[in-house]
């Protein structure tokens, strides 16, 4: 029998693909926060960070884990319900679309968009708020989706179209919305920020990440299995065939 489909639902049975692809990308995120504030001097302990696009609060709970004081904002009452519930404590937690956040301007150090540059229709809009919220001496993450024929092969077909390895609800993703490393640093450069870095990440064995997804599809694994599974890897020095992270800074000239 075909799988229940649906995001941000936590019910018996539902394959939730936002939160499979939350959980696989988690560490190669985390090391790559922490892997650059290193590099920039910036002790995390203290510093304020906004997560947007948190879904069930998983990023947010990482950054926390550094000593971040964080707010994890989505657009998804059910996803900040279930973040809430699974832990209250590490977080707050915000209801709201990333295209009108809210809070005022400069009030974070850290901003982290996830799950958002691949999904809104309005690049710009969310990129001009980014700017708005983040402090002059702060930095601004992201991972997204690259346009290219393997990444409509695998966000278009493979998980929103072919029944064997379908997790995502078709229409969640579409060409038009996949951002190569050329359109997210133009978008940032009009309104202020230069981007800094683009670092490939991928499965360390694509094969084991199919594996993953169709055991998972057939009720044989449950979620919290799949990382283990499919080991993430960071590529600094790949080409973003399909997902990439990046961050950018305010421009001093700006």
């Amino acid at each position: 029998m075909e799988p229940t489909i649906e995001l941000d639902s936590d019910a018996a049975g539902v394959i939730d693909g936002r939160h499979i692809r939350a959980l696989t990308f988690q560490d190669v995120r985390l090391e790559y926060v922490s892997s650059v504030l290193r590099r920039l001097g910036i002790d995390p302990a203290g510093r304020t960070a906004l997560v947007v696009g948190s879904g069930r609060g998983l990023l947010a709970r990482g950054l926390a884990g550094l000593g971040m004081d964080v707010v994890a904002l989505d657009p998804s009452p059910e996803a900040t319900a279930i973040a809430r519930e699974a832990d209250a404590e590490a977080a707050e937690y915000v209801t709201a679309p990333a295209e009108n956040p809210g809070f005022a301007d400069a009030s974070f150090d850290v901003l982290f968009y996830a799950d958002t540059f691949e999904i809104t229709d309005d690049l710009d809009g969310v990129v001009e708020q980014a700017a708005r919220l983040l402090r002059p001496d702060g930095v601004l993450f992201y991972d997204t989706v690259n346009r290219t024929p393997v990444s409509r092969l695998i966000y278009l077909g493979a998980f929103q179209a072919l029944p064997q390895t379908r997790i995502m609800p078709r229409g969640r993703y579409t060409a038009a919305r996949l951002r190569t490393p050329q359109e997210v640093a133009a978008a940032f450069a009009a309104h202020g920020l230069q981007n800094e870095d683009v670092c490939s990440f991928k499965p360390a064995n694509v094969l084991d990440l199919v594996r993953a997804v169709v055991a998972r599809r057939k009720g044989r694994i449950d979620d919290e299995a799949i990382p283990a599974m499919t080991g993430f890897v960071l590529e600094p020095n790949g080409k973003p065939i399909v997902t990439y992270l990046g961050h950018a800074l305010a421009r001093k000239n700006a």
